[in-house]
C-alpha cells in the first residue's frame, strides 16, 4: 500500500489507464507505451515526489522512478488492473511506429524482464570465480559446484526464459514459449552427437555440418543451444504468429489442447530443421563481427562505448548493446562491450561526490548521497536524471571520465566472462579460466582512474563560475533573510490544540518531520499561518506547504492517513507556486464527511526546517482561533 497513491497519480497523469497499452518495468524505469502521449502530463509527473525524471524513447513513454520500481510497479498494476500477462499489439491500437523504435521496444520487452535475475546469478557465478582464485576453495568442492549451478542456471537453460519474455512480447501463449526453449535444450539430443555422423552437409565450406538424425528423412543439424539467444527469439516470433492462425481456424470446443499442440508440431521440428542452424550460424557471424570491429581499434571502439554509454542509456538505445553482448558471451565464451562500459558507473560516483562537495546547494547535496551510492552498485540513472544533466557540466564530464576508462580496459583487453552484476559487483565477471589476468587489472585500474578522475574534474570543473556565483548569493540572500528575524506562524485552524506526541502517526508524533503543534479542528477552513510561496500541494490537496519569505518551511497535514480519499472532500484555492499572505484562505474540507469515512481530521502544523533555528515556542493554549498566535521559530 506505500506507494498505492503515487500509482493512483501516475496513472491518472498519463492520461487514464485506458490511455495505457502496455506497462513493463527495468532497474529503474516504468515503461509505458501510450496509445497517444500528448495526453500524458509530463510536467507534473517531472514534478512529482517519488519521481526522478520523464523520458520518451524507443516508442516508450519511460517514467524514470529509481531503485524501488518494482514496488511501485506492483501498485501500478493493482491500481490500474492492468494485466501482467497481457500484450498489446500496435497495430491493433493503430499506433505506427518506425522499425528502430520497434526493434528498441522488442528488445527492452524480451530482455528487461531477466535482467535482474540473469544479474544475480551471474554475480554468484563471479563471486564463485573470485573465490576459487582466492583460493578460498577449489574448484572440485561440493561448495563450487554448488555455487556454479546456481550461478550457471539461468544462462544454461536461457531459450526457456527468452521463450516465456520473447513469446510474452510477441502475444503469444509463453508456456508454448517455454516448451520450445526447453525443447532445444533437450539433454538427450545434445548427447546424440559423441558418435559418427550419417554424413556431412555443406562439407568443405563455412557451413559445414554432421548429421546425425534426421526428421521423417529430412538432415537434422544438431547444435548446442544451450544460453543461445537469437534461435529461441525468431522460433518464438514465428510460433507466436503460428498460434494467432491455429486460433482463428481450429474450433473452440478443442481449442484449450489443439492450438498448443499444432504450434509445438510445426515451430520445434521448423526450429531444429531450419530456424536454429541458421540463426546460430548468424549469431556466429555477429560474434565475430563485433570481435574483427573491436581488433580493427580497440582504442577507438573503448573511447565511443565508454564515452558514449551515458547518452545510449539516457535514450534507451543501450538495448541494442545487450543482446549482442549475450550473444558474444554464448558464441566466443567472453565480451568486449559489457567491460568498456562496465567502469561509467564509477565515473558517474565520482562525479557526484565532486559535485557534493562543491556546491551550496542543500538540495543537490541531499540528493548527492543516495545518488552516489546508486552508481556504485550500478544504477546510474538517478544521478544522471537528478544531478549530472541539469547541471551540464558533471554530464560532460561523466562522458569524458567514462571515454577514458573505454580507453584503459580496451587497451588492457579487458573482457567479461559471464552476465554479472552491476558497478562494483560485476568485478567478479572479469575474472576469467586463467584468473587474475592483465584483462582484470585493466577493468580495476579503469574503474579506480574513473571514480578519481571524475571526482577531481567535478570538484574543480563541475559548477560554471556562474553557478558558484548564483549559489553564493542565494546562500548569502538566504543567510541575511533568516537572520534579520524570528518567525511567527498564526493557527491556520480553529480548534482545539495538541502535542504532536499526541498525533497516532509515528511520523508526526516522534517529530522526524519537524517540531510544531497539532489542531483537532471544528472548522474546515485552512488559511494560511504565514506570508509566503506554496511550494508543495499534493495532489489530493490534503497538504500543504508554504516558505516564507525569511526561509521557514511550514506544512500543513490536514488529516491523518487522508490521501488514501484521492481529493475528496477537499477544495484547494491555491496551486503550487502562488504567492499567499497571512490569513488567505488555502483549502475547504468537510471534516463531517472525512470523519464518516473512517479518517482523523487532526492536523499537524510543522516548522520542517527546524534545526535552522535555536528554539520553536508553541502556545500554551488549548484552543485557538484562526490568526491566533500558534508557534514561533527562534533564531537565537
Amino acid at each position: 500500500m506505500k506507494y498505492e497513491q503515487l500509482a493512483k497519480d501516475i496513472i491518472k497523469n498519463v492520461g487514464g489507464k485506458e490511455n495505457v497499452n502496455s506497462v513493463v518495468h527495468c532497474v529503474t524505469r516504468l515503461r509505458f507505451k501510450l496509445k497517444d502521449e500528448d495526453k500524458a502530463n509530463t510536467d507534473v509527473l517531472k514534478n512529482m515526489d517519488g519521481i526522478v525524471t520523464v523520458m520518451k524513447s524507443g516508442g516508450q513513454y519511460q517514467v524514470v522512478i529509481g531503485n524501488h520500481v518494482p514496488d511501485v510497479y506492483k501498485a501500478v498494476l493493482a491500481a490500474g488492473g492492468f494485466d501482467t500477462e497481457s500484450s498489446s499489439d500496435d497495430e491493433e491500437n493503430g499506433e505506427k511506429q518506425s522499425l528502430f523504435n520497434q526493434f528498441v521496444d522488442m528488445i527492452s520487452g524480451i530482455f528487461a524482464p531477466v535482467l535482474g535475475v540473469l544479474a544475480a546469478t551471474g554475480m554468484i557465478k563471479g563471486f564463485n570465480a573470485l573465490f576459487v582464485a582466492l583460493e578460498w576453495y577449489p574448484n572440485t568442492s561440493g561448495t563450487y559446484y554448488i555455487l556454479h549451478a546456481i550461478g550457471d542456471s539461468l544462462f544454461y537453460f536461457f531459450p526457456i526464459f527468452l521463450g516465456f519474455t520473447a513469446m510474452k512480447k510477441f502475444g503469444g501463449n509463453h508456456f508454448v514459449g517455454m516448451a520450445i526453449g526447453a525443447a532445444l535444450v533437450y539433454p538427450t539430443l545434445s548427447g546424440l552427437t559423441s558418435g559418427d555422423p550419417l554424413y556431412t552437409l555443406f562439407q568443405g565450406t563455412l557451413f559445414e555440418s554432421p548429421v546425425y538424425i534426421t526428421f521423417l528423412g529430412i538432415p537434422v543439424i544438431l547444435m548446442s543451444y544451450a544460453s543461445s539467444v537469437i534461435p529461441i527469439v525468431l522460433a518464438a516470433f514465428i510460433g507466436a504468429k503460428l498460434e494467432r492462425w491455429f486460433t482463428k481456424v481450429i474450433p473452440d470446443v478443442v481449442k484449450t489442447f489443439l492450438v498448443p499442440f499444432s504450434t509445438l508440431l510445426v515451430v520445434v521440428p521448423l526450429t531444429f530443421l531450419v530456424i536454429g542452424p541458421i540463426a546460430t550460424w548468424v549469431g556466429a557471424f555477429l560474434g565475430q563481427g563485433t570481435n574483427w570491429a573491436y581488433e580493427v581499434s580497440p582504442l577507438l571502439a573503448g573511447l565511443i562505448l565508454g564515452g558514449l554509454w551515458q547518452v545510449f542509456v539516457m535514450f534507451g538505445l543501450h538495448w541494442g548493446f545487450i543482446p549482442i553482448a549475450i550473444n558474444n558471451l554464448s558464441v566466443m565464451g567472453y565480451d568486449y562491450i559489457l567491460a568498456m562500459i562496465s567502469a561509467t558507473s564509477l565515473a558517474t560516483t565520482g562525479v557526484v561526490l565532486g559535485v557534493m562537495l562543491r556546491t551550496k546547494n542543500q538540495k543537490i547535496k541531499t540528493l548527492s548521497i543516495p545518488a552516489a551510492i546508486s552508481a556504485v552498485f550500478g544504477v546510474s540513472e538517478p544521478a544522471l536524471y537528478g544531478i549530472t544533466l541539469p547541471l551540464k557540466r558533471p554530464f560532460f564530464i561523466t562522458l569524458i571520465t567514462s571515454a577514458v576508462g573505454g580507453v584503459i580496459m580496451a587497451a588492457a583487453g579487458t573482457k567479461v566472462y559471464m552476465m554479472g552484476g552491476l558497478g562494483v559487483f560485476g568485478i567478479p565477471s572479469k575474472i576469467g579460466p586463467e584468473g587474475l589476468d592483465v584483462g582484470f587489472w585493466g577493468g580495476m585500474t579503469a574503474m579506480a582512474v574513473n571514480l578519481v578522475l571524475g571526482f577531481i574534474l567535478a570538484y574543480f570543473f563541475g559548477l560554471s563560475k556562474k553557478q558558484r556565483s548564483e549559489e553564493t548569493n542565494n546562500q548569502q540572500a538566504t543567510t541575511s533573510s533568516t537572520e534579520r528575524k524570528d518567525e511567527e506562524i498564526v493557527s491556520p485552524l480553529k480548534g482545539n490544540v495538541m502535542l504532536l506526541s499526541e498525533v497516532k502517526d509515528e511520523a508526526f508524533s516522534t517529530g522526524a518531520l519537524g517540531k510544531g503543534l497539532a489542531i483537532d479542528p471544528t472548522e474546515g477552513k485552512l488559511i494560511s499561518p504565514v506570508a509566503g510561496t506554496v511550494t508543495a500541494l499534493f495532489p489530493t490537496n490534503h497538504a500543504v506547504g508554504i516558505t516564507t519569505d525569511s526561509g521557514a518551511q511550514i506544512l500543513m497535514h490536514i488529516g491523518l492517513d487522508t490521501i488514501q480519499l484521492d481529493g475528496k472532500h477537499f477544495t484547494s484555492y491555491v496551486k503550487q507556486g502562488d504567492r499567499v499572505e497571512k490569513g488567505q484562505q488555502l483549502v475547504d474540507f468537510d471534516i463531517e464527511q472525512i470523519k464518516k469515512a473512517g479518517y482523523s481530521v487532526v492536523t499537524p502544523v510543522l516548522v520542517t526546517n527546524s534545526a535552522d533555528y535555536s528554539e520553536i515556542v508553541v502556545t500554551q493554549s488549548k484552543t485557538v482561533e484562526v490568526g491566533d498566535h500558534f508557534i514561533e521559530a527562534v533564531i537565537v
